[in-house]
């Protein structure tokens, strides 16, 4: 296996704003945060784009095939970061995504729009590997727990107003503009970081590693699955049921072979580091959409002020990235995924409690703060540990499973939690205690795995 030239060291003292560093970290956190954007304001647009092109029929495919494209994205980019280096992915990557908002934006018809979102998603699934890639060769590993700190607080911003900014553009600039506005500052962002990428040099492997060909057709099948996993979750009644349950099954026989070997039963190390990943992804996913709607439903209060529970929860995501960039290096690996896994389930469970109409709403505000924070002290942690497992030249296919493994997770369960809700005439505290009691169990399995991403008993700290 080759491996992959990486850049000149430089000192951690002189953090991610050191002169070698300083364009190489603004262009990164402005491309995170232009991913992170526009995928909460297409959300937030797509009710309009829908109605304007006539095309409520295929709104499930929108989002379901950007999700799909994505999915097969990150193991071809997996593929192509270990053969060849990050550069070619990270520019292709760029040049899919704006050209799949160029034409999304200029979309006469929602077939069109459809396909410019395929192929915005896979641009994004190239640039989120590449850029964990780059991290990797780029930074000194006593950074990575900074810049994927700062990575995690590139979501803050647009979480908390991206919804509100895309609904102002669309109402007073048109809907289109949420999609071309986006190239204005994807194209300068890429620009910051090409002095860097050519300072990381080639890869010299001769091609793509043995069994390239083989894991893109695993990934073009999980790819499907996941399609029709999103577009079930957005259907209901027995269609929903049995598109789910192609999909689960799809998703079952694809996705093993495209995590690390040892995945289903938690072996030591980097598998249980991508399961970890997964589970608190689902957790925290799985209880942020039932949170807004039992707020709203239960506890009377209006869509705004349910929707600023959400806000606390990402705000307290930036407080506990913060916090993991800075606090003392743990003894052990598994310190900080156990304490952001405890967090998260002692938070959705605290959630779960505001059903009861005798306690309080800020009980629900305050436990989604834990798991806010908890979310934050582990991703940022799990991230570093993918690139400190990995040799050179698995950089890239171990970030890509580390995203996959989110990414799938997360979507299987808003897929079954959709289920969930739907199930009766209308949901009620007994839907939504399930759905919150699962999340907080998932989250609750992670914390009791966590001593599991330590290989052979080793406590070798954190980066």
């Amino acid at each position: 296996m080759s491996s992959t030239p990486t850049a000149t060291a430089v000192p951690a003292a002189q953090g991610l704003f050191a002169p070698q560093l300083r364009a190489m970290t603004v262009g990164s956190v402005a491309l995170i945060s232009l991913l992170a954007f526009e995928a909460l304001a297409v959300g937030t647009a797509m009710p309009t784009v829908a109605r304007s092109l006539d095309g409520l029929a295929l709104y499930g495919i929108a989002f379901g095939g950007s999700f799909a494209t994505g999915v097969l994205a990150m193991v071809v980019s997996g593929i192509w970061c270990d053969a060849r280096g990050p550069r070619g992915p990270m520019w292709h990557g760029v040049a899919w995504f704006v050209v799949g908002l160029l034409i999304a934006g200029t979309a006469p018809v929602m077939s069109a729009l459809v396909v410019g979102r395929a192929v915005q998603g896979f641009g994004s699934g190239l640039l989120s590997v590449a850029l964990y890639v780059i991290v990797g060769q780029a930074y000194p590993q006593d950074l990575h727990r900074k810049i994927f700190a700062a990575f995690a607080a590139a979501w803050v911003v647009p979480s908390l107003v991206g919804p509100a900014v895309a609904g102002l553009i669309v109402q007073y600039l048109g809907w289109r503009w949420v999609f071309l506005a986006v190239p204005a500052v994807a194209v300068p962002a890429v620009l910051l970081i090409h002095p860097g990428l050519r300072s990381l040099g080639r890869s010299t492997t001769t091609g793509p590693p043995a069994g390239a060909a083989v894991r893109i057709a695993w990934a073009f099948g999980a790819a499907v699955s996941a399609a029709l996993l999103h577009i079930g979750g957005q259907q209901r009644g027995v269609s929903a049921l049995v598109l789910i349950m192609v999909a689960v099954v799809g998703l079952l026989v694809c996705a093993p072979r495209l995590l690390p070997a040892g995945f289903l039963r938690a072996a030591r190390g980097l598998p249980t580091v991508v399961g970890l990943r997964g589970l608190a992804s689902a957790a925290f996913v799985g209880a942020e959409v039932v949170i807004p709607l039992m707020l709203s439903r239960e506890r009377g209060l209006s869509p705004t002020a349910a929707g600023l529970v959400l806000t606390v929860g990402a705000l307290a995501w930036s407080v506990g990235s913060w916090l993991q960039g800075r606090i003392p290096v743990p003894a052990s690996r598994a310190s900080l995924p156990r304490a952001g896994l405890t967090c998260i389930t002692v938070g959705t469970a605290t959630v779960a409690l505001a059903v009861r109409p005798e306690l309080p709403v800020g009980v629900a505000v305050l436990g989604w703060a834990v798991a806010g924070v908890g979310m934050g002290l582990l991703y940022p942690s799990l991230s570093v540990l993918t690139l400190e497992l990995s040799a050179p030249g698995e950089q890239g296919r171990n970030s890509s499973s580390l995203q996959l493994g989110d990414s799938l997770f997360a979507a299987t369960v808003l897929a079954l939690t959709g289920a969930v809700l739907a199930a009766g005439s209308a949901p009620g505290p007994a839907s939504y205690t399930l759905t919150l009691v699962v999340a907080a169990g998932l989250a609750l399995l992670g914390a009791l795995l966590a001593g599991r991403v330590v290989v052979g008993g080793s406590t070798r700290p954190l980066g």
